[in-house]
């Protein structure tokens, strides 16, 4: 038999401590999924006035929601768990943290140790169950009411919240055993507030090596055909400034993902070749474009043309710059791997390339850019006014080219993210694009983005997802937590299943491939809207898509607008203007 008061004296200092330690470290977006387990902890976290407290009823949502408050913030946020299958669900999430290095503390109530591996109810092995993607697992063990024992708890959760920053950031576990009784000997406590001393953890030297900067950049100042090739990262506001200044000051021309922050930013026009996804499918012109010399930063594209083209001058030096932890070259063709921080790397190597060529090559892949985005504009302005006018990538160039500058796109994995890539046009006018591209799932996107818009700063334009059909149905359960961010308005292409595997040769095996490929669900959206109280409305064609935009976004009113398109027709529509874009660029070339 345990000693009742103080077990409950231990359980809410234990609670009390953690709470504190949170909000000295930093954190502030904590996502709550209800259980009995988890009582100290989440009375605890009611108490502190810094946090900001948001509850789910599914835990899988639940942390999906604290990954996009902390890939928005750039700070941890916690998901807190009762215990069993409860902590289970967080896994899909702590793999996305993990994969696309974003913040992430996982909170999980447990039973005491000596209930571990019996057939006690609601008790699983906890302490591992992240294994390989967590960057530390903490278990403290019993609550304790001793000054010694909160001074090592709070030190204990500093370094998680640490470790969750750290290089490479991700998710962090602190699994949080109680017994009974839960619940305080008087609610509310006396005392308000609790305070701890949470240590200061500093990282080391992040910049690269002088003598291998002043090696690669001279190298990328003498090459005759340079490129520079940015994939996502996680700090991409920082990291494409970088990568477009150096762009700019060594005539450079740039391969830019939609999640690396050098597609839509000043400069990225004079530099970033938009259309290159597209006019890159073509082997001729990838040879008319083959570069020398090759500096890569962050994860790799997505752009299967891209890698392609990598792959086709694999005998050329190529520079990955990656301060994260994933190994950032699964094709094996990098000559140099700079372990350093990408933002100061960059900015060393524009600092020792001393001079830009003759603007010759520069030139000639921004001709092949200038002629594919003009055949573009044209293409799916024919495209938009036939009778199969809804193409979902006029659908994404449109949604890309109407937001307001400062404006945040969150873009689902899948078709959404490609169609960004392969027909959005770079712009000046900045734009912050994020996605769960570690893992690329489309499973929490719409609590991702949720969380992502509900840490945005007071003042700053509304955030506007862009998701497919599927994304929406895998987690409609988000959409509970739009209260959380009732301005945050999804941009919904509908074409009643998988339209990815539209493009794939697998289309031809039917009827295996309704059936289980393509997946139509039949379903009406609307009945989504209804059931979340979210407004829904459809857009019969992309002018009206972006009328509605923008009455939206002018409005700050969120919900659903949604697209219907059709998974054929946009694929045939894809081919004809690709094949279009193809031959601008031939002809600039």
């Amino acid at each position: 038999m345990s000693d009742a008061p103080a077990t409950r004296r231990a359980n809410e200092a234990w609670g009390r401590t953690i709470a504190a330690a949170l909000a000295a470290a930093g954190v502030r977006h904590v996502c709550v999924a209800p259980g009995s387990r988890s009582t100290p902890l989440v009375l605890a976290l009611a108490r502190r006035g810094e946090l900001r407290l948001v509850e789910c009823l599914d835990e899988r949502s639940a942390a999906f929601f604290a990954l996009g408050a902390a890939r928005a913030a750039g700070d941890p946020a916690a998901v807190v768990t009762t215990s069993g299958t409860a902590v289970a669900n967080l896994l899909p999430a702590a793999v996305e943290a993990a994969q696309s290095e974003v913040p992430l503390l996982l909170l999980t109530a447990d039973r005491p140790p000596p209930l571990r591996g019996s057939d006690a109810n609601q008790t699983i092995d906890q302490a591992g169950i992240f294994a390989g993607y967590a960057r530390l697992v903490l278990d403290p063990g019993p609550p304790s009411a001793e000054a010694g024992a909160l001074r090592v708890l709070a030190a204990q959760v500093a370094r998680a919240c640490a470790a969750a920053r750290g290089r490479p950031a991700g998710p962090a576990h602190l699994n949080l055993p109680f017994a009974k009784p839960l619940e305080p000997a008087t609610w509310p406590p006396g005392e308000d507030g609790v305070e701890v001393r949470v240590p200061r953890h500093h990282a080391g030297a992040a910049a690269p090596p002088q003598d291998v900067a002043d090696r690669v950049g001279a190298a990328l100042a003498s090459a005759e055909r340079p490129l520079l090739v940015c994939g996502a990262v996680p700090d991409p506001g920082r990291v494409g400034r970088e990568a477009l200044a150096l762009a700019g000051a060594a005539g450079v021309p740039v391969l830019a993902d939609p999640l690396s922050g050098a597609r839509f930013a000043t400069g990225a026009p004079a530099a970033v070749a938009g259309a290159g996804d597209r006019f890159l499918t073509d082997a001729s012109v990838r040879a008319a474009l083959r570069p020398d010399f090759v500096v890569r930063v962050g994860a790799s594209p997505t752009s299967a043309s891209a890698a392609a083209l990598l792959e086709e001058c694999g005998d050329a030096p190529q520079v990955v710059l990656d301060g994260g932890g994933r190994w950032k070259d699964h094709q094996a063709l990098a000559s140099d791997y700079v372990r350093a921080d990408e933002a100061l790397a960059l900015a060393a190597l524009r600092r020792a390339a001393d001079a830009p060529g003759d603007g010759a090559w520069l030139a000639r892949w921004m001709g092949a850019e200038a002629a594919a985005q003009a055949e573009l504009d044209a293409a799916l302005a024919e495209v938009s006014a036939g009778p199969d006018g809804l193409f979902e990538g006029a659908v994404a160039r449109a949604v890309v080219a109407d937001l307001p500058a400062g404006a945040t796109l969150f873009v689902s994995s899948s078709m959404p993210v490609r169609d960004v890539d392969a027909f959005a046009a770079p712009r000046e006018a900045a734009l912050r694009v994020l996605g769960n591209r570690g893992a690329s799932g489309i499973d929490g996107v719409v609590s991702s983005a949720l969380g992502a818009a509900a840490a945005l700063p007071d003042g700053a334009p509304a955030l506007v997802a862009l998701v497919g059909d599927l994304a929406l149905l895998h987690d409609a359960n988000g959409l509970a937590l739009t209260a959380a961010a009732p301005s945050a308005l999804f941009v919904v292409v509908n074409n009643d299943g998988g339209g990815i595997f539209q493009l794939l040769p697998v289309r031809e095996l039917e009827p295996e491939f309704t059936r289980f490929f393509a997946t139509p669900h039949g379903l009406d959206l609307a009945g989504l809207g209804t059931l979340h109280g979210v407004a829904h409305e459809v857009a019969p064609h992309v002018g009206a898509l972006r009328a509605e935009l923008a009455a939206r976004l002018a409005a700050g009113n969120g919900g659903l607008l949604e697209i219907a398109t059709d998974r054929e027709a946009n694929r045939i529509a894809r081919d004809a203007v690709t094949r279009r874009v193809v031959d601008a660029a031939r002809g600039a070339l």
